[in-house]
């Protein structure tokens, strides 16, 4: 691009970004254009995510704190507009929406690459996810990103340089898995609370996010009961049951553990990162 002709339309390429939404429906459905924007943003803050995602592992890799807590309460704030983002798509009545269904077959949200890009990048690894996609070119990405650290192996680089030994059995264990509890890491977080606020505040910021993303899965299950009650998913999925069974998968398991063990002396920060 030439920067001597730059302009807020050739900057942000909107020549190109507003010819994508092309309506499927015949005759059009009024609310197709909504359906297809709101999923493109969805798609765009996905990508955003892994962005800064990818930050906070160097961030931890590197021990810095500062950066770490601003990037958590970055992509904490992001959250909040995708949770946003459903009370506008539930403005689609489930009526207009089977206007829609028939004209989508097989294509789901299941089958968004950098969605479970993101969930393998965090921890949520399902390996069982990959072998449901219908591209081949998902599936060879998606194995990639199974097999390599997760940004909880990222964290354990964290914990280390605050003088927390990692069992050798979680720095073996394959990267295909989800992160496990384990009670040397919260006894771990349990002093790190109690000694180091700064780190709390940072611990907490990653409670928030883990939440928020159980919270936008479940607004999402509860979204699709509304829209198309108990009937199967367009990927061939059980629907909403199946999305209600992964709601509450957590990234952090030893952040939302170590609170069972708190004590008098536990500083909790929360309210003061909001």
């Amino acid at each position: 691009m030439n920067t001597e002709n730059v302009s807020y339309s050739t900057y942000l390429h909107l020549h190109e970004l507003l010819s994508l939404q092309k309506l499927q429906s015949e005759p059009p459905t009024h609310s197709e254009t909504l359906f297809i924007i709101t999923h493109q943003a969805y798609e765009l803050w996905f990508k955003q995510l892994l962005h800064e995602v990818e930050k906070i592992k160097v961030d931890f890799k590197q021990n810095n704190l500062p950066e770490a807590i601003h990037i958590f309460k970055r992509i904490c704030a992001i959250m909040k507009v995708l949770l946003e983002q459903i009370d506008i798509i539930e403005t689609i009545t489930p009526l207009e929406f089977f206007s829609l269904r028939n004209m989508l077959k097989t294509a789901s949200g299941f089958q968004s690459l950098q969605y479970w890009e993101l969930e393998f990048t965090l921890g949520n690894k399902r390996s069982e996810i990959i072998k449901h996609q219908r591209d081949n070119v998902t599936r060879l990405q998606l194995e990639q990103v199974l097999h390599k650290p997760s940004i909880y192996s990222y964290f354990y680089d964290f914990l280390e340089h605050r003088e927390i030994v990692i069992p050798k059995e979680l720095r073996e264990r394959e990267h295909s898995l989800p992160p496990i509890p384990h009670q040397t890491i919260q006894d771990g977080l349990v002093k790190l609370y109690t000694e180091a606020f700064e780190v709390g505040i940072l611990l907490e910021l990653m409670l928030d996010f883990d939440f928020s993303f159980q919270q936008w899965r479940y607004r999402h299950a509860k979204l699709a009961e509304r829209t198309i009650g108990y009937v199967p998913g367009t990927a061939k999925t059980t629907g909403v049951p199946y999305l209600m069974q992964y709601v509450s998968n957590s990234f952090f398991p030893d952040l939302l553990a170590c609170k069972s063990q708190r004590n008098g002396k536990l500083i909790f920060v929360s309210t003061l990162v909001k």
